[in-house]
């Protein structure tokens, strides 16, 4: 059946894709612009808080259909009770390391808010806007991570990379 959190990750992908289609639309919007003599302020900088923003929303996703780089190549050479010890040290560092990210990213866009901090563009964005995704992504992907170890120490096979893709 999967994992509750599924549509969680599957909403966060969705959400990536989204920007990255916003991405193609602000590039297309400088071509024409450009073409047509005009100016438009801002727009490369918004194509970067919507690249930012598809690739830390999109990590949970890839995470949970197994895309991500993983050290497969000395795990993979592991089987058994060996495997599932290498997996569940993987998964607790992953983890822990993701848990890291994920208390400074918010705590990155506490303090931008608070100190009213804004981009250098001309456009003057208040930096926690886009910072958000960050966050978001981030403490999504470290949801997913301790899902996962959980699942794992619980019995789930190491070798099962996308146990909560939503089909």
């Amino acid at each position: 059946m999967g994992s509750p959190l599924r549509y969680l990750y599957l909403g966060c992908g969705v959400l990536a894709a989204l920007f990255m289609a916003a991405i193609a639309l602000l590039v297309l919007a400088s071509i024409i612009a450009r073409w047509f003599g005009w100016h438009v302020s801002g727009l490369a900088d918004y194509a970067g808080y919507c690249m930012a923003a598809s690739s830390f929303l999109a990590l949970a996703y890839t995470f949970g259909h197994g895309a991500h780089i993983r050290v497969t190549l000395i795990i993979g050479r592991f089987h058994g009770a060996a495997r599932r010890w290498a997996e569940l040290w993987c998964l607790a560092v992953a983890s822990g390391l993701a848990c890291y990210f994920a208390y400074f990213s918010i705590k990155m866009v506490r303090v931008s808010h608070m100190i009213n901090d804004v981009s250098q563009g001309p456009d003057a964005t208040p930096l926690w806007i886009p910072q958000i995704s960050m966050a978001l992504g981030t403490t999504v992907l470290a949801i997913a991570l301790l899902e996962r170890l959980i699942a794992v120490w619980r019995g789930a096979s190491p070798e099962d990379d996308a146990a909560g893709v939503v089909e």
